[in-house]
């Protein structure tokens, strides 16, 4: 069933307040204010050497013909709806993730070129699912890594809860699907990781550095299976009710692994 995000006026203040959309406090004149932010408001906080536009998305641009992602290549225009959750929240992952967005942008590029403007490969189906729905996942704690390949929620959420709080396990929230189904608190958020393995003390930038470069040298997201299944609402902080031991070992966003998947090895950082 198609999400419907809610009204504007509908999102209850303290929704901002909890994880995931704590995080992007900064910006939370553009998304608790009583009115939407226009796009100029938007484009002001691009840095002023940035190639990328956002531009309003109307019957007149789009008879242009063109790819939403060649717009972006060609003309750095990023067709964005006025007054509209999703492509608000796109906006946000721009000004935060510019190198992840345009190493996803070049990837489509080239899909595109191959495939033509209305069929989708498989890289396509997975470009898409990290850009709707993506987090990056630095473990620190390879430990933990065998219970996320066996599906193990109940230990990987609840037996070592500690690992979300101590550092053992972290992530960036990439993908603005995600965020916009945050604004009704009550939704089991899943991610699609790509995850990597790390020192302790890695700084969080070289992982988002190196994770654009892997999908840039088309090492990663070739297929929608290269993504993990990330049920977000075991996060400590993420889900009013995960604070209670029976949710996770009921709750319906906690699939079991599908016989014969296996996930492909995580991205390795050296010092």
């Amino acid at each position: 069933m198609r999400y419907v995000a809610p009204s504007r006026e509908d999102v209850a203040p303290a929704v901002f307040e909890q994880q995931p959309l704590a995080a992007w406090s900064e910006y939370a004149g553009l998304l608790s204010g009583s009115d939407w932010p226009s796009i100029e408001a938007l484009n002001a906080l691009l840095p002023d050497d940035a190639p990328e536009r956002f531009v309003v998305q109307s019957p007149a641009l789009l008879a242009d013909g063109l790819h939403y992602e060649q717009r972006i290549a060609m003309r750095g225009e990023i067709a964005t709806r006025e007054a509209n959750w999703h492509d608000l929240f796109n906006a946000l992952i721009w000004l935060r993730y510019p190198a992840l967005k345009r190493a996803l942008n070049a990837r489509q590029i080239a899909e595109v070129a191959r495939m033509g403007p209305k069929l989708r490969s498989r890289p396509q189906y997975a470009q898409t699912h990290f850009d709707e729905a993506g987090v990056v996942v630095t473990l620190r704690d390879p430990t933990l890594l065998p219970l996320w390949d066996a599906h193990d929620w109940y230990g990987l959420f609840w037996r070592r809860r500690e690992a979300w709080r101590n550092g053992s396990i972290e992530l960036a929230l990439f993908g603005h699907a995600l965020l916009e189904h945050a604004l009704t608190p009550s939704k089991l958020l899943v991610g699609k990781a790509l995850v990597f393995v790390a020192i302790a003390g890695e700084d969080p930038q070289r992982v988002l550095d190196l994770c654009a470069e892997a999908i840039t040298d088309w090492r990663m997201l070739r297929d929608p299976l290269d993504l993990r299944p990330l049920p977000l609402a075991g996060i400590p902080g993420w889900h009013a009710n995960n604070d209670d031991e029976a949710f996770h070992r009921e709750t319906a966003c906690y699939q079991p692994l599908r016989e014969g998947r296996r996930y492909p090895p995580p991205g390795l950082i050296d010092a």
